[in-house]
């Protein structure tokens, strides 16, 4: 199985210092549903992790993170994409957890629910937390310059990225690259379709 793991906040929608805590509050990015779309469409499975602390915070609650969920799948569904699976730390960060990132809980989980190599899995994400998590647990990192790290442009990445971080102007741009990567299949071979994953 091929399998990309993305960050949610930043990285598929718009991010907020006050927390997304409603589905109206909820808003992709430009280009982002079209890009997990192509993934799905290429053969690639998706899952996401993200630290919901807004939780842990009493900001929202878990249903109001399912309708969401629910708004992002929808939408999603319109580019006839899919995200298999959200696994979500939430937790406050005094709360001693092991799946709040940078911690690997969530990437374990994921790698355990795939029964997937994480060593050739690829993390996505707008922070040095959401890469650090990945890789780990062997993840391949990737820095999109959406989110928190919009304001990094050309310049050389700071200090705390895990070293062999690619960095892409967006998930669209990601999408490009990993796409342009995989071999093209011989002529005559058919693609036999992705099965699916537990959501």
């Amino acid at each position: 199985m091929k399998l990309v793991i993305l960050d949610r906040d930043g990285t598929i929608n718009a991010d907020s210092d006050e927390y997304i805590k409603t589905p109206e509050e909820w808003q992709p990015l430009p280009g982002a549903l079209e890009a997990i779309a192509r993934l799905n469409h290429a053969g690639w499975h998706v899952a996401v992790a993200s630290n919901q602390s807004g939780l842990g915070r009493g900001l929202f609650d878990v249903a109001s993170l399912n309708a969401i969920h629910a708004k992002m799948h929808k939408a999603l569904s319109a580019y006839g994409g899919r995200i298999d699976a959200i696994f979500y730390c939430p937790h406050s960060p005094d709360e001693g957890c092991q799946c709040r990132k940078p911690l690997p809980g969530l990437f374990e989980q994921i790698g355990e629910r795939f029964g997937v190599d994480l060593h050739t899995t690829h993390v996505v994400g707008d922070t040095p937390r959401d890469l650090q998590a990945g890789a780990s647990v062997g993840c391949q990192p990737h820095l999109v310059l959406t989110g928190k790290a919009a304001g990094l442009g050309e310049q050389p990445l700071p200090e705390g990225y895990p070293a062999g971080t690619r960095v892409h102007r967006d998930l669209a741009a990601f999408v490009d690259w990993l796409i342009a990567r995989a071999p093209a299949p011989r002529p005559g071979q058919v693609q036999p379709p992705s099965a699916d994953a537990p959501a």
